[in-house]
């Protein structure tokens, strides 16, 4: 099991860090105590693989005191939990910046104190932590999606594919076009089975109406040429922080050649490792 103790600086984007990660498939708790992290880690193990990636967020308002959790790293090691600590910082400029934009009220800010003030006394309280950390990220002049490819190549590396789930649409012209759309192909240049009696009442997932579409010259090169395009795209979508794509395959009536294709489709991707779903959403209508 993978633990990520993500910790740094208030304001500095912990909550953001978070949801990449979750994105990312990680199970992520925000400020757990630091007491309850081992038995935490305990219950993850107990569940056998169901929560093979977790992230949990603790920032100085959950320290009393440091050596508590080193302490309490050391224990989640002897029940066979690694982990490995990401501290999340930033320019004191910035973080004060962003208290002022946002309102906000810093954890350590007391009467009296300025947020640079509050800012550096929490710097000088996390450094024991920095210097355990494994990895060091500063969110300083960070867009969201420099820091989505900063995470996925720190923590992704070897099995990017899993950070983009696809979801595949077969559809009919006719019944209107399905407006969540990211990538929208029509395949009514094929021939259409409708129009053999012998297949006019079976779908693209039988096997003669499959042999029927595939049997066609055109219908395999177009077949290539799309798992081709798409094998290019994917791997760029996945770099630009894109977690979710919606392709639709349309043919007249969604019955015949569009789940044909789209059923081929979301088979080719699943065997290269792409989470992928697939959905006849008129295949059933007349």
């Amino acid at each position: 099991m993978e633990i990520i103790i993500v910790s740094g600086l208030s304001g500095a984007g912990k909550s953001r860090v978070a949801a990449v990660l979750e994105d990312m498939d990680f199970y992520c708790v925000d400020n757990m105590p630091v007491s309850m992290m081992p038995k935490f880690a305990e219950l993850c193990l107990a569940t056998h693989g169901r929560y093979e990636r977790v992230a949990l967020v603790t920032d100085v308002r959950a320290l009393e005191d440091i050596g508590e959790l080193f302490r309490t790293f050391d224990e989640m090691r002897e029940i066979g939990c690694e982990h490995k600590i990401l501290f999340v910082e930033a320019e004191v400029e910035t973080i004060v910046k962003r208290y002022k934009e946002t309102r906000r009220r810093h954890p350590l800010d007391s009467a009296g104190q300025s947020i640079e003030q509050a800012v550096k006394k929490e710097m000088e309280m996390m450094a024991p932590i920095r210097e355990k950390a494994t990895e060091i990220i500063d969110t300083t002049g960070m867009t969201l999606n420099k820091l989505q490819r900063l995470l996925f190549r720190r923590f992704m590396e070897g099995q990017e594919h899993k950070a983009l789930s696809v979801n595949i649409k077969s559809f009919g012209f006719k019944y209107g076009l399905p407006i969540e759309a990211d990538l929208l192909f029509d395949v009514r240049f094929m021939p259409n089975p409708f129009y053999d009696p012998e297949l006019k009442d079976k779908t693209g997932l039988d096997e003669p109406v499959r042999d029927y579409v595939f049997g066609l010259e055109q219908s395999n090169e177009f077949f290539t040429r799309l798992c081709e395009m798409l094998e290019f795209l994917l791997p760029h979508y996945i770099e630009e922080g894109k977690r979710y794509l919606i392709v639709c395959i349309g043919c007249t009536g969604g019955k015949h050649r569009a789940p044909a294709i789209a059923q081929a489709l979301s088979e080719f991707l699943g065997e290269h490792g792409y989470p992928v779903d697939c959905i006849h959403r008129d295949i059933d209508k007349e």
